[in-house]
């Protein structure tokens, strides 16, 4: 064959060196985890996880040293009693004593000797808050909290008839990882099954099914091994990254293998030789992966436009796992094939694996395909229309940075954060109002933040306990003001507003020398939120743009690229909209085994987008490049979208399968916001690799017929990515001429 693409030149390399290619790549994987484990990674400091003023203000407490420290609280609560009555008294007074011997306490805040209980004991007398903090690095006060947390239940246990509950940062950090590390193992053990079991039903053979399952797990592996490497350099979030590297790369190191080895296997059942079969599939199939991983990539790259680092580090892992997903698939699979020979098809499935794998037809997609195409308008303008009505409930979209209320609501700790809130509005997330002066003990700082904390509670929207802790060079003081709600709801983020732009100019501003800025956690969903509604607009476009630009150039239209943008947008929206209508209400809480928080993950709506503008254009590449290779060949269009679609259905469904397979394992998950993730991919796929497949692109490229190829001749001078190997003319056909040319 001549004339071969750059992924039919890799294979054709690859075959003829098969040594180089699999041990190679095998001694790459493995150099990169060794590497990468003994390096360790550089997780990124706490300012760099925040936006806008709430970034401003952890640099603030960075610059002087001074970490906020993990603050615990201890909720002492009866039906009964008040603390006026001994029994409560004795359990308060328990609770202090045990805090007060444990050697990685600090700064106890005892109601009892604070005038009026100093906010920490409530109206009615029946609960009472002990907080204190944990010594040390906040970071690993997660690993300090164990004796603490059993030393408090031993309180408990000696005062049955008073309710003692303990809360904070660090108690639930500690509780979270005990009950999901686990979940996550078995999530990850679990994928690889199911992927496994699905591609022995695709291919009916032990050693083909393996394959793409080897090398998907080891392009995971490569990438966690590199991930280490680049932190050195660039800072990130190396735990929500390898979680993102593993869920993104078994689903497109799948799917990139499957869609390679299908079109040899199909090549092979047509009678042609191994070694021709094996090039015909690198130049059509291997070449719409180099195609549809350039895709993802460009839109994973338009997470670095949003300026956040959590999104830049997820990105950089992401785009790591991806490029060596489509290394991997162009060069080591035809190097495994080609060395395998028909030994791929050893390890038979009784029953299954005496399907022959030619380039048959999808019966079921034949009968909708022929109903779609004598109706093209009408099945258009009704699934377009329900995509449409599905997207709509994303305009009243809210979204929150992960909180309490994201956790398990049958966790005893969620339940002990609840009744905090309702009792003392604010204290388990207070607002930080970090000072800065040259000397923050100076009588006008102080006289200046004394009237800060009249002025705060005066509103009614900020509360007792007020707490000051002041840095060790005493240039830095970090004000802890609990506000009204739950910290992410209307009535906090209405009196964060007003602690913004109504108390603080009114006092802190109107002294010279002093910078101030406000943190913590409804600051940090209000400016993550502001950044994103800023930022998503340029995503698009830069999304958007690439993506045109690439497939203008793979299939040398500027019809077919508008097409597919506008059909992955409304599967896109159509998945927004549904992961709203779930997770926003309450009608799915008892068939998905969550608690509403009324809110998306606010991280999600950017990340679902460029990940899912990505994974959806895999099918539209895989899919098209056989149209136009039919096309090329000599078929109409109308006859090469039908034989086209028709031949890759078993391939594009089986795919989906394991895609929705792999998302929905995430989705089983008991943590909201990973259940959002897995739910959002996989209703995105299921829409894309149905209703987009198999309805809209049908009826859409029918309705344009030749149009679908439109090509200006000023735009005929860009560089061609030709998705496949050139075939001679199919006999009986003409190629029509193209409008416009």
């Amino acid at each position: 064959m001549s004339g071969l693409n750059l992924a039919g030149r890799a294979g054709r390399w690859s075959a003829e060196n098969w040594k180089k290619a699999l041990f190679g790549w095998l001694v790459f994987a493995l150099a990169a985890m060794v590497v990468g484990s003994a390096v360790g990674h550089v997780q990124m400091r706490d300012s760099q996880y925040s936006s806008g003023e709430t970034a401003k203000a952890v640099s603030m407490l960075e610059r002087a040293g001074f970490k906020q420290p993990a603050i615990e609280t201890v909720l002492v609560q009866s039906r009964k009693h008040t603390v006026a009555d001994p029994i409560f008294a004795a359990a308060l007074g328990g609770v202090v004593q045990t805090l007060a011997v444990q050697p990685n306490v600090a700064s106890i805040q005892d109601p009892r000797i604070k005038a009026q209980g100093g906010g920490q004991i409530s109206r009615d007398g029946h609960s009472a808050l002990v907080q204190f903090t944990v010594k040390g690095d906040p970071d690993k006060a997660k690993d300090k909290i164990a004796p603490i947390i059993g030393a408090i239940a031993g309180v408990q246990a000696a005062n049955p008839q008073i309710s003692i509950r303990e809360v904070g940062t660090a108690s639930a950090t500690y509780e979270l990882d005990k009950r999901f590390n686990k979940a996550f193992a078995r999530a990850r053990w679990l994928m690889v099954a199911v992927t496994l079991f699905i591609l022995l039903l695709t291919f009916g053979t032990l050693v083909a099914a393996s394959l793409p399952v080897l090398l998907a797990f080891s392009a995971v592996l490569a990438a966690l091994g590199l991930y280490p490497l680049i932190s050195h350099a660039y800072a990130g979030d190396y735990h929500s990254t390898a979680e993102v590297v593993l869920l993104i790369g078994m689903a497109v190191g799948v799917d990139y293998s499957l869609f390679y080895l299908r079109r040899e296997r199909e090549e092979r059942a047509t009678g042609r030789p191994p070694r021709e079969s094996l090039l015909r599939a690198a130049s059509t199939s291997g070449q719409a992966v180099l195609i549809s991983g350039a895709t993802v990539l460009i839109a994973l790259a338009g997470m670095f436009i949003a300026d956040n680092r959590i999104f830049t580090s997820m990105a950089i892992g992401t785009m790591i796992v991806v490029a060596c997903a489509i290394v991997g698939s162009v060069t080591v699979l035809a190097a495994a094939l080609a060395r395998l020979g028909d030994r791929v098809d050893l390890g038979r499935i009784p029953y299954v694996g005496r399907r022959k794998h030619a380039a048959g037809e999808s019966r079921f997609w034949g009968f909708v395909l022929d109903r779609v195409l004598r109706a093209p308008a009408l099945y258009a303008l009704t699934f377009a229309g329900l995509l449409l009505v599905a997207a709509s409930p994303t305009l009243s979209m809210h979204t929150k940075l992960p909180s309490f209320t994201d956790m398990p609501s049958d966790m005893p700790i969620v339940k002990t954060y609840k009744s905090v809130i309702a009792t003392f509005p604010g204290a388990p997330s207070p607002a930080d109002v970090v000072v800065r002066a040259r000397n923050v003990g100076a009588p006008a700082v102080q006289t200046a933040i004394r009237r800060f904390e009249g002025a705060a509670v005066a509103t009614g929207e900020m509360f007792e306990p007020i707490t000051v802790n002041v840095s060790a060079d005493g240039t830095t003081a970090d004000v802890q003001v609990p506000l009204a709600g739950n910290g992410d709801d209307r009535a906090s983020l209405a009196a964060l507003s007003t602690l913004r732009t109504d108390v603080l100019p009114k006092t802190l501003a109107t002294v010279p020398g002093v910078s101030y800025a406000v943190g913590g956690q409804t600051a940090g969903t209000h400016d993550f939120n502001d950044q994103m509604k800023s930022r998503m607009p340029w995503v698009l476009a830069f999304v958007l743009g690439l993506a045109f630009l690439l497939l203008l150039m793979t299939f040398r239209s500027v019809v077919i690229p508008l097409t597919a943008i506008v059909l992955n947008l409304l599967s896109v929206g159509a998945a927004y909209g549904l992961l709203v209508l779930i997770f926003q209400h309450t009608w799915a809480e008892g068939i998905l085994r969550f608690t509403s928080n009324g809110a998306i993950t606010s991280w999600l709506p950017m990340f679902l987008f460029v990940v899912l503008f990505g994974l959806s254009m895999d099918y539209h590449v895989f899919i098209l490049s056989r149209i136009k290779e039919l096309r090329d060949g000599g078929m109409p269009t109308e006859e090469a979208v039908s034989r086209g679609i028709r031949r890759t259905a078993g391939t594009v469904t089986s795919a989906a399968i394991i895609m929705v397979a792999v998302f929905a394992i995430f989705g089983t998950m008991d943590m909201i916001m990973m259940k959002q993730l897995g739910i959002g991919l996989a209703l995105a796929v299921l829409i894309d690799a149905t209703v987009i497949r198999g309805v809209l692109l049908p009826a859409t490229m029918k309705l344009l017929g030749e149009w679908n190829w439109y090509m200006p001749r000023w735009l005929e001078g860009l560089p061609a990515l030709t998705p496949e190997q050139r075939t001679e003319p199919v006999q009986g056909h003409r190629t029509r001429p193209v409008p416009g040319h």
